[in-house]
């Protein structure tokens, strides 16, 4: 993550998710933890907001595949496009930037 330092993929990178019982960098997570938390969103698809809930899932998912389709241990072994594009996906930062007017 050196070599990103300040770029919009380090600060995804950095960002705290809440994965196998603890907060993690979004850095860390493997291809098993994306899978996981597509999982927990499952049951989550049935209340209010179903569609929004079963994008996210699905983005997990993708996620998992595109991973281990490259080889990569963990989402920092991505590249910066990649890294930005599952970040915004998965509301791990906001779309189109902040949630703050």
């Amino acid at each position: 993550m050196g070599d990103r330092a300040g770029t919009e993929a380090d600060h995804a990178l950095a960002a705290e998710v809440f994965a196998g019982g603890a907060y993690r960098p979004f850095a860390e997570l493997s291809a098993a933890d994306a899978d996981a938390l597509a999982a927990e969103l499952r049951p989550a698809r049935e209340f209010g907001h179903g569609s929004r809930v079963a994008a996210v899932a699905l983005a997990w998912r993708e996620l998992a595949a595109l991973m281990r389709k490259r080889g990569a241990a963990r989402v920092a072994d991505l590249d910066d496009e990649s890294v930005k594009r599952f970040a915004q996906r998965l509301w791990i930062v906001p779309p189109g930037g902040s949630l703050l007017p």
